[in-house]
C-alpha cells in the first residue's frame, strides 16, 4: 500500500480533529474526510494509516472505525460511490494480517470490517479468506490472535443461524464445512486439553485462563451456525468428542477467581444454546446424551453463584430444561419429588423479584415496561421460569397445578405475616398467576390455579384502595397489570366501582405505575363481549362493548385533567401509553363544552412541543389520532366548537408545513380534510388559500404524502361552490392531479379517488369539456397496464358516469375518443372484470350501471349485441350471487393501533380522520331486487326475445340463481 507521507499525515490531522470536543473542529474534519473517501484509493490510505506503528494509538482507533464505516456504505457495488475492484483486491489480501498484528481495540474494529467484506464476497469473491484464518489457526499460539480469528470465523458464518434455507445457502454452507469443522475441532479439543492440564498444574493465572475459556465460547457458537440448518456429517460422526467436553464445562467447578468475571458461565451458556439447537433439530441422534446433560443443567442450576453470565446461564439452561419437559422424553422430570424439587428449587426461586428488577423499575421505566407487559420478557428469569412451568403442566397438568397452587397460598400467607417485609410474596403470587394465564383467560395452568374474579377480589383489590398514589411501586403496578391481563372475566360492576381509583394512579409520580394505570383503561374501553344478531341468522353474533360512554362521562373531567398532567411529569413527556389512553378515551366519551376546550388546548400545546423534534413516532401518531377523534366525536355534535378548533389547530398546522416538519406532513393533510368536512360553505380565506397551496403541483411531488393530500382534496371536492373550482383554472389543476397519479401504478387508485370525486360532485356542464381528455388518459393507461386493479377501478369509475349522467352520455363521451370504442372496452374489460369487483358499494355500484346499461343503452339494446347483452347479464349475476363474508359493522367501531408506525415512506393514515365512503345510490336498496324487476320489466315489452338469449349466454349455474332470484321477488322473465 504505497501512499504519500504527506497523505498520511493529513489524514492522520483529520482523525486528530475528528475526536476534538469542540464541534467546529469536528465539523471541518467531518467535511473533509467526506469530501475525501470520493476519491480513488481512499479506502487503501485510512487503511495504511491504521496500521501504521508510529502513529498515535487514537488516531489508529479513529482511523480504523472510519475505515469500517466507509466499508459499510461503499463496499456494495451497488453504493453510489463503490470501491474500485482492484482496491478491493489489496483490502482482501491485506486485512487478515492486519487484523492480527494490531491492538485488541483496533482487531475488534477490523474484524467488524473483515465481517462485512464477508458479508458481500463470501465465499464466492473471496476463495482465499478461509483457507487464510485456517492456516493462521493452526499455527497461532497467542490466544488473543486466535479469539481474533475465531470472532472473525464467528461473524462471517453467524448467517447460517438466520438466513432463509435456499440451495444456495447449503453450498454456502457445505464449502465452510468442508474448510472448517475439522479444524474447528481440532482446536476446540487442544484448547480443552491445555485448560485441563494449566487447572491441574495451576501454571496459567485467572487472567491466561479466561483467554482459553473466552476461546472454547467462541468454537461453541461457531459449532451452533454450522448446526443450525441441519446435522452435518462430520458432526454426527464426532458427536461423542463435541458432548464429552460440553458436558465436562457443564459439570466442573473452578476457582471463584476464575469465576468471577462471568467468563465461564458465559461458555456454558453457549454449551446450553447448543444443547437447545440439538433437542429441536436432531433430537434421535442426540437422546444416549440426554440424561446425563438433563442432570447436569439440573444441578448447575442449583449452585448458587453471582457471575455476571450467570443470569443469561441460568435462562438458557432453563430454556433447555423446559424443551426436554416438552419432548418424548418428559418423563425424566415426571416423579412428584423430581416436580417438586423443580418448583422449589429452579422455578419458584427465579419467580421473586431480584434487586436489579428494582432498580429497572426506579431509573429505567422503558425497559421495565417493555420487559414486563410488552412480551419482551422471554429473556428473563421470571418468564423463562414460567416457560418451564408451562412446559410441566403440558404433561403433568394436575401436579403442577397443585405445587403452584400451594406456593401461591405460602406467598400469601407470607405477606400477610409481615406486609411490610414480605410485599415481595405477594408480588410473585400475583405474578405467577398473571404469567401463566393468557389474553383470552388463561391457559392450561392459569385457568385452573386460582378463581380469578375471587383471588382479584380477595388480594389484588386491596392494593387499589385507601392508599395514596405515591405509597408504594412495584405491588400497584402488578396489581394494574392483574386488573389488565384479566380485564375480560372481571365483572363489569366489578371494574366500573375500581375507574376512579385506577384513574387515581394515573397521578402517580412512578412512570410504571402511571403507564400501567393508563393502559389498564385503555385496555378496558377495547373489550367487546358478544352479542347474538338474531335478525341477521341465527348463528350471527356482532361484538359490542362492553364499556361505552354512559360509563366513561362521569369520571370524564378528573381523568383528562390527570392523563394531561401525567405527560408534565418527568421522564413521560412523551409518553405513549398516557397518550393512546388519551386517544381511546376521546374515541367513547361524549366530549363537549369546557372539557373539550381543555382537550384541544392541551393537545395543540404537546404538538406544538413535539414538532420541535420528532423522536417518537409512537406517541405522535397516537397524538395525531387523539385529535382527530376529538373533532370527529365533538364538533357535529356541538357546532359552536369548530370555530374554537379551527382557532387552535390552523397556527400548529401551518407551522408544521412552513417549517418543512415532513413526518407530520401526511398528518397534517388529514386532520386539514377533517376541518374542511365539517365547515359550512363558503370555505374561509384561509381554507381557500390552503387550497391554492394544494393544487400547487411541488406539493404533489412527495409520494409518501399522496394519500393524504388525495383525502384532503376529496373534501375540498366536497365543499367548495362550482364557481369557485370554475376560478383561476382549479378544475385544470385538478385533472392534472388525477392524470399525475394515475399514471404510476402505486397511486392509480389514488387517481381514481379523485375521478370519483369530481364525478360525483360536479354537474355535467362543468366537467363535459373534460371527458373526451379524461377517458384519453385512461384509455392510454389501459394499453399500459391492464391489471385487475387498474380494470376494476376503471369499471367502477365507468359505473358512476353512467348513474350521474345516464348510458348515453357515457356510450358517447367514450365513442368520442374512437368510434365505437365503446363495444370494445364491454366486450374486453367490463364483462370479464366485472365479477371481479368487491366491496358492498362498489358491488351495488357496478352491478346496477350493468343493469342499466343491458335495459336502457341502445347499443347493448340492438340486435348485434346480443351475446354482449347475454355475457353482460351472466356476470352481473355471478357478482350479485357470489359468496360473501357474513359480517356485522359497528358502529363507532374502535381499532386497536398497532405499534409498528414509523417515519417512512409509507402512509400513516389516522383511523380516527377517515371518512365513510358516500353511497351514490342510496335510493337502491336491494340491487338484486333492481336487476330482476328491470329484466321481467324489458322482457315484458319484447315477450319470448330474452328467455332465449339467456339460455344460449348465461352459465347454467346463474341460470339457476336467476330462476331462484325471480322466485324470490316474485317477477318473470317473458
Amino acid at each position: 500500500m504505497d501512499v504519500s507521507l504527506e497523505t498520511l499525515t493529513t489524514l492522520s490531522d483529520w482523525f486528530l480533529l475528528s475526536l476534538s470536543p469542540l464541534a467546529e473542529p469536528r465539523r471541518t474534519s467531518e467535511s473533509s474526510l467526506s469530501a475525501a473517501s470520493n476519491q480513488d484509493g481512499f479506502s487503501l490510505a485510512v487503511l495504511r494509516l491504521v496500521s501504521e506503528p508510529d502513529a498515535d494509538e487514537q488516531i489508529r482507533l479513529a482511523a480504523a472505525v472510519h475505515f469500517k464505516n466507509h466499508l459499510r456504505s461503499r463496499w456494495p457495488p451497488s453504493s453510489r460511490f463503490p470501491i474500485r475492484d482492484t482496491e478491493k483486491t489489496v483490502i482482501k489480501d491485506r486485512i487478515v494480517a492486519l487484523m492480527l498484528s494490531s491492538s485488541p481495540r483496533i482487531r475488534s474494529q477490523l474484524s467488524e470490517s473483515l465481517s462485512i467484506i464477508s458479508s458481500h464476497d463470501f465465499p464466492q469473491s473471496w476463495p482465499s479468506l478461509l483457507p487464510e484464518l485456517v492456516s493462521y489457526l493452526r499455527s497461532e499460539k497467542d490466544y488473543a490472535k486466535i479469539n481474533g480469528l475465531l470472532g472473525a470465523a464467528n461473524s462471517i458464518f453467524s448467517k447460517f443461524r438466520h438466513a432463509f434455507d435456499t440451495s444456495a445457502l447449503r453450498l454456502d454452507l457445505k464449502y465452510c464445512l468442508d474448510g472448517f469443522a475439522a479444524p474447528l475441532l481440532d482446536i476446540f479439543l487442544k484448547t480443552s486439553q491445555i485448560i485441563s492440564g494449566s487447572i491441574a498444574s495451576a501454571s496459567l493465572s485467572p487472567d491466561a485462563l479466561r483467554l482459553l475459556f473466552e476461546s472454547q465460547r467462541l468454537c461453541c457458537e461457531i459449532f451452533y451456525s454450522l448446526n443450525s440448518i441441519e446435522l452435518p456429517e462430520f458432526f454426527e460422526d464426532h458427536m461423542r468428542e463435541w458432548m464429552t467436553e460440553f458436558l465436562s464445562y457443564l459439570t466442573n467447578t473452578y476457582t471463584a477467581a476464575l469465576e468471577a468475571d462471568g467468563t465461564v458461565d458465559a461458555l456454558r451458556s453457549a454449551v446450553c444454546d447448543n444443547l437447545q439447537l440439538y433437542m429441536e433439530k436432531n433430537e434421535e441422534e442426540f437422546k444416549d446424551y440426554l440424561k446425563d446433560f438433563a442432570a447436569a443443567v439440573w444441578n448447575l442450576l442449583l449452585t448458587q453463584a453471582s457471575s455476571p453470565s450467570r443470569d443469561q446461564l441460568t435462562i438458557t439452561a432453563i430454556r433447555f430444561l423446559t424443551t426436554v419437559s416438552t419432548s418424548v422424553h418428559h418423563s425424566l422430570f415426571g416423579s412428584p419429588e423430581t416436580l417438586q424439587q423443580i418448583c422449589q428449587s429452579i422455578v419458584f426461586p427465579n419467580i421473586r423479584l431480584r434487586d436489579d428488577d428494582e432498580e429497572l423499575f426506579e431509573m429505567n421505566f422503558v425497559e421495565y415496561i417493555r420487559r414486563d407487559i410488552e412480551g419482551s420478557d422471554v429473556g428473563t428469569r421470571r418468564r423463562i421460569a414460567c416457560e418451564l412451568l408451562k412446559g410441566l403442566a403440558a404433561n403433568y397438568k394436575e401436579q403442577v397445578i397443585t405445587l403452584v397452587s400451594g406456593q401461591i397460598q405460602n406467598m400469601l400467607a407470607m405477606y400477610s405475616a409481615n406486609q411490610a417485609e414480605n410485599w415481595k410474596e405477594k408480588d410473585a403470587a400475583i405474578y405467577l398467576v398473571t404469567s401463566l394465564a393468557t389474553k383470552a383467560g388463561g391457559d392450561l395452568v392459569g385457568a385452573q390455579l386460582v378463581d380469578v374474579e375471587s383471588f382479584f377480589t380477595s388480594v389484588v383489590v386491596p392494593e387499589f384502595l385507601g392508599k395514596s398514589v405515591n405509597d408504594g411501586g412495584i405491588l400497584e403496578a402488578s396489581a394494574l397489570k392483574f386488573f389488565t391481563v384479566f380485564r375480560e372475566q372481571i365483572p363489569k360492576h366489578t371494574a366500573i366501582a375500581l375507574l376512579s381509583d385506577v384513574i387515581n394512579f394515573i397521578r402517580a409520580n412512578s412512570n410504571v405505575v402511571h403507564s400501567y394505570a393508563a393502559n389498564c383503561i385503555e385496555k378496558l374501553l377495547l373489550v367487546r363481549d358478544r352479542s347474538p344478531v338474531h335478525e341477521s341468522g341465527p348463528n350471527v353474533v356482532a361484538l359490542q362493548p362492553r364499556y361505552g360512554a354512559l360509563d366513561i362521562n362521569p369520571h370524564l373531567a378528573p381523568l383528562m385533567r390527570n392523563l394531561f398532567e401525567a405527560l408534565l411529569l418527568p421522564d413521560s413527556k412523551e409518553n405513549h401509553y398516557i397518550m393512546k389512553c388519551i386517544m381511546r378515551v376521546l374515541e367513547v366519551a361524549d366530549v363537549s363544552g369546557d372539557v373539550a376546550r381543555h382537550c384541544i388546548a392541551c393537545l395543540v400545546s404537546v404538538l406544538a412541543d413535539v414538532c420541535k423534534n420528532p423522536i417518537n413516532p409512537v406517541f405522535n401518531h397516537y397524538l395525531f389520532e387523539a385529535i382527530a377523534a376529538l373533532i370527529r366525536r365533538t364538533c357535529e355534535k356541538e357546532p359552536s366548537l369548530i370555530t374554537v378548533f379551527e382557532a387552535a389547530l390552523f397556527p400548529v398546522l401551518e407551522n408544521i408545513l412552513r417549517n418543512d416538519v415532513t413526518e407530520f406532513w401526511p398528518y397534517a393533510f388529514q386532520i386539514f380534510a377533517q376541518l374542511v368536512e365539517i365547515s359550512r360553505p363558503p370555505l374561509s380565506h384561509n381554507y381557500m388559500e390552503l387550497f391554492k397551496v394544494l393544487l400547487n403541483p411541488q406539493t404533489w411531488m412527495r409520494s409518501a404524502n399522496a394519500p393524504a393530500l388525495v383525502r384532503l382534496l376529496r373534501a375540498y371536492l366536497q365543499k367548495v361552490q362550482n364557481a369557485e373550482l370554475n376560478n383561476e383554472g382549479r378544475l385544470s389543476q385538478v385533472l392534472w392531479i388525477f392524470k399525475k397519479l394515475v399514471s404510476i401504478s402505486s397511486t392509480e387508485d389514488l387517481g381514481f379517488y379523485v375521478l370519483n370525486t369530481v364525478v360525483e360532485n360536479l354537474g355535467f356542464d362543468m366537467i363535459g369539456q373534460y371527458i373526451t381528455h379524461i377517458w384519453s388518459v385512461l384509455f392510454h393507461q389501459l394499453q399500459d397496464r391492464s391489471t385487475v386493479k387498474f380494470v376494476n377501478s376503471l369499471v367502477v369509475f365507468m359505473s358512476l358516469v353512467l348513474v350521474k349522467h345516464g348510458p348515453v352520455v357515457l356510450v358517447d363521451s367514450i365513442n368520442a375518443v374512437q368510434s365505437n370504442i365503446f363495444v370494445v372496452i364491454i366486450k374486453n374489460f367490463w364483462i370479464p372484470n366485472l365479477k371481479l369487483i368487491s366491496g358492498s358499494i362498489e358491488v351495488k355500484l357496478t352491478s346496477v350501471a350493468s343493469t342499466r346499461l343491458i335495459c336502457e343503452s341502445p347499443t347493448l339494446l340492438d340486435v348485434s349485441t346480443v351475446e354482449l347483452w347475454g355475457k353482460m347479464l351472466d356476470s352481473i349475476i355471478a357478482l350479485l350471487v357470489q359468496p360473501g363474508k357474513s359480517r356485522v359493522d359497528l358502529e363507532n367501531e374502535l381499532m386497536d393501533v398497532p405499534e409498528t408506525v414509523g417515519y417512512s415512506a409509507s402512509f400513516a393514515r389516522l383511523h380516527n380522520a377517515g371518512k365513510n365512503e358516500d353511497d351514490p345510490l342510496k335510493e337502491t336498496k336491494d340491487p338484486k331486487e333492481f336487476l330482476i324487476k328491470s329484466i321481467a320489466g324489458l322482457s315484458a315489452h319484447s315477450p319470448g326475445r330474452y328467455p332465449g338469449i339467456i339460455k344460449k349466454f348465461v352459465d347454467p349455474v346463474n341460470q339457476n340463481a336467476l330462476s331462484q332470484l325471480c322466485a324470490t321477488y316474485g317477477c318473470a322473465i317473458v
